[in-house]
């Protein structure tokens, strides 16, 4: 038995067999999920190549392969919205200065 560093929450441990890399079954679930959770950006990302995505926004910009949103950045704000929050917060610091 040796004592190796959990690969997921880095605590230390002693090993059962020579090739043990994770302290308990819920560090290597853990581990699991978050690399399948990786591959699964990786493929989508990879599925993407070659293909022109437009902007969903009605902007006509072409999206990157690595963008996951059908929004460019440009569309995913409402700036109309934006415009509407910033007038009611200068309304609001006016009222409070009469």
């Amino acid at each position: 038995m040796t004592l190796k560093h959990c690969q997921w929450c880095d605590n230390s441990f002693e090993t059962k067999s020579k090739n043990q890399i994770y302290c308990n079954p819920e560090c290597r679930s853990f581990a699991t999920k978050q690399n399948i959770a990786k591959r699964y950006k990786q493929n989508k990302a990879k599925e993407r190549i070659g293909k022109d995505r437009k902007c969903a926004g009605d902007c006509g910009q072409i999206l990157s392969i690595y963008n996951e949103n059908a929004f460019c950045d440009n569309c995913l704000i409402n700036n109309k919205k934006v415009d509407k929050t910033l007038k009611e917060i200068k309304e609001f610091f006016d009222y409070e200065q009469k």
